[in-house]
């Protein structure tokens, strides 16, 4: 069993692993000193794990821990005897019996009324302009993509949908799908988790808002292609401070009744979630808050996405029958979830939305952002058809003639028209985008200074002198690296055998053992790879400090002097991994050297925030073997994820790069221009500079993610991912 350390601490994470408990707290490891018995027993800790093995396991499960530079330590022990008991400074301090926790104390009583609920209607007032720029700059319904790329969404290469899709990156996907996790071969199995809530209806009606947040996030499982079987569902409760009032418990108990009958309704259960009764302060009461989470697994080739495909699509809203009280009429909807799936099976969907807060008219909207499409909208639909809810129906794009409600038709003008009204969709991009740009940046001043696109086509590249039939790559581990699964699975695609080696600095003997290890392994390997991640150290005042320290060992500084000036060695370094090399000199030199001020560096993003997208970058030269497969001019779309990516270095320096070919990649915009603007070089790169190569181009070191790629992988970003650069390095030793 296992538990970890969230609220309670000790007491909680350890404390509910087996009836009877033993807990020495003088052994649990801290981060400093002077905590006493209580506060030992009950403080969070959340980086910790609590894990139950079998006594004879012991020495072993301790052993792979620091094969892994994990600290375990043994601090309690299960008992026959059903009691909790804790001992500090070798006097036992708490000893209850397990019964007595179960019981959950005294019994509690508190009578309930359920008050009666108001209609939850939504008011349309206004012209069809005004509700849509309404829409737009909504703070519920505008874009969140600031706060949103502040977090890695592509770490494990197996994104089947980024949070945001399009050739623009604009339109919010309504699932998060993801491959299942497969640390050495590949999988089409995926999961689909979304979530579903309207604070509006729920303030109004408890009991109705809490069916719909059901329905809501079960229906976006069925628009991102998932099939209505095995779904399950999680809830997350928010709820006033109930105190003794009957009224105030009664929001709950609708809420929670709601849900339930929702639940019987469709067969679903809801395994665990999170409540708290808490949200009041002062006179300030949040709204009734039930969020439902929705998950389920399918088949990537099954994926629905969300950003309208091209113009001229035919979109109609399918629909399930409503009752008097606005509820989807149950065996209507799951039969509407039926006729999604199979016009999905027969490929004529090619992409599809469920209306939720703001209706179709925030739908089609979200859905003609992210290829910068416009809409015509059928003039026979009414406002109420527009912007009224419509829970559980689906807009569907296609090319096909449906039996449904024709809602109008994607077009390639910069408008949404609807009867004699028309408003341009740069406008309401403004207002969708802007809305939170002061709390949540995306954008910076714009740079409209023209930047060289350089170009050197190698007329000839190095070759190793010596072939192997099998190529070793060598993949060190610090702490905080995180990309080692990713960089090692596409090496092995390529043919490669590959070597994780993870660094151990428990403690100095650890790390002496770690440091001769790892340079006994470069003795037998052909290329060093030193994936991405957020290193231990990096802050406060730069990254990669204790890769480039454990480098500059002189064991391993000759041992890798060694792999490239006698062995003709190859090295690649991604994100925190150029972060390494750069400061380490072998880019752009080639060799472990001390930096001075005329060096290149890399520094933290312009925008002062991390970036987590997809972004385009071209091959400005192919000199490296790692760039074989690729032709200058090339242009891929490659992920990257950092907060610390800023390519600097002065002219003269930049001019040498350029005449020697060693500037690999640039950030490049639409029309595969070199561009300042933020939405094209995420961190604010001189001359748009991505990666950089040594002198022979033997050592490349680039920002993006070029590991992050795959099958079924960013489905909903068009664009060419796979630059072969693993290929590339194993077959320059074939």
């Amino acid at each position: 069993r296992c538990n970890d350390f969230g609220a309670g601490g000790v007491s909680v994470a350890i404390g509910e692993l087996a009836d009877g408990l033993h807990i020495n707290l003088d052994l649990v490891p801290k981060k400093y000193e002077g905590l006493d018995g209580t506060e030992l027993a009950i403080s969070e800790s959340q980086e910790r794990m609590a894990v139950v093995v079998e006594k004879e396991n012991v020495e072993k499960f301790m052993a792979i821990a620091n094969s892994e530079n994990l600290e375990a330590t043994v601090v309690a022990v299960v008992t026959e005897n059903p009691r909790l008991v804790m001992k500090w400074n070798d006097q036992v301090i708490v000893d209850i019996s397990r019964e007595f926790l179960n019981s959950n104390g005294a019994e509690k009583h508190i009578d309930i009324l359920a008050s009666k609920p108001l209609s939850y209607k939504k008011e349309i007032k206004g012209s069809f302009s005004s509700l849509l720029k309404e829409t737009a700059s909504d703070l519920n319904m505008c874009s969140r993509r600031g706060l949103s790329e502040r977090f890695d969404s592509t770490i494990g290469a197996g994104s089947v949908t980024m949070p945001f899709g399009g050739k623009h990156q604009r339109t919010p996907v309504q699932a998060m799908v993801t491959k299942i996790s497969v640390e050495e071969k590949h999988t089409d199995d995926c999961s689909f988790m979304t979530w579903g809530y309207n604070p509006f209806i729920m303030e109004k009606n408890p009991y109705q808002g809490a069916y719909l947040s059901v329905v809501e996030s079960v229906a976006k499982l069925i628009a991102a292609g998932a099939k209505f079987e095995d779904v399950y569902l999680t809830f997350q409760e928010y709820f006033k401070k109930p105190m003794k009032d009957a009224r105030r418990w009664g929001e709950p108990l609708s809420a929670l009744l709601g849900a339930f009958k929702a639940q019987l309704d469709y067969g679903i259960a809801a395994i665990g979630g999170k409540d708290s009764m808490s949200g009041s302060f002062e006179k300030l009461d949040v709204p009734p808050t039930l969020v439902s989470f929705a998950v389920t697994t399918g088949k990537v080739n099954e994926v629905l996405t969300n950003e309208f495909k091209e113009a001229g699509s035919k979109v109609y809203l399918l629909k399930p029958a409503y009752d008097a009280n606005g509820l989807p009429n149950v065996e209507s909807l799951k039969a509407l979830f039926k006729q999604i799936e199979e016009l999905n099976a027969k490929g004529l969907i090619k992409s599809c939305y469920t209306p939720t807060l703001g209706g179709v008219g925030e739908a089609v909207m979200k859905a003609s952002i992210g290829n910068g499409y416009g809409f015509k909208y059928n003039d026979a639909l009414t406002l109420e058809d527009i912007y009224g809810y419509c829970y559980g129906s689906f807009l569907v794009e296609t090319n096909e003639e449906l039996d449904a409600l024709y809602v109008g038709e994607t077009t390639v003008r910069g408008e949404y028209v609807y009867k004699n009204e028309i408003v341009t969709t740069s406008e309401i991009d403004n207002l969708y985008e802007s809305k939170l740009e002061g709390v949540y940046p995306t954008l910076e001043k714009k740079e409209n200074n023209t930047l060289e696109t350089f170009s050197y086509e190698a007329k000839e590249r190095v070759h190793a002198s010596k072939r192997y039939d099998e190529v070793k790559v060598l993949i060190p581990v610090f702490p905080g690296t995180n990309c080692e699964f990713d960089s090692a699975k596409v090496m092995r695609d390529a043919g490669a055998t590959v070597k994780i080696f993870v660094i151990n600095n428990l403690d100095t003997e650890h790390l002496n053992k770690s440091i001769n290890d790892f340079a006994k392994e470069i003795e037998t390997s052909q290329i060093i790879f030193v994936p991405g991640g957020f290193s231990g150290g990096d802050e406060p005042d730069g990254s990669a400090k204790f890769i480039t320290s454990f480098f500059r060992n002189e064991a391993i500084k000759n041992a890798v002097t060694d792999l490239l000036e006698k062995r003709d060695g190859l090295m690649l370094g991604i994100c925190n991994g150029f972060q390494a090399l750069i400061k380490l000199g072998l880019v752009p030199y080639g060799k472990i050297m001390d930096p001075d001020q005329a060096c290149p560096t890399l520094t933290f993003n312009t925008i002062a925030r991390h970036q987590s997208k997809i972004v385009r970058t071209r091959i400005a030269s192919n000199k490296s073997p790692w760039l074989a497969a690729t032709k200058v001019g090339d242009v891929y779309n490659v992920a990257i994820s950092h907060g610390e990516g800023r390519f600097f270095a002065d002219h003269e320096v930049i001019a040498q790069l350029r005449i020697r070919g060693q500037i690999a990649t640039q950030y490049v915009d639409e029309v595969g221009e070199p561009s300042l603007d933020i939405a094209h070089n995420p961190n604010g790169s001189v001359n748009a500079i991505e990666g950089i190569t040594s002198p022979d181009g033997r050592v490349l070191g680039k920002m993006g993610h070029s590991e992050r790629i795959g099958e079924h992988v960013a489905i909903n970003v068009p664009g060419e991912k796979d630059q072969q650069l693993f290929e590339a390095g194993v077959k320059y030793y074939a």
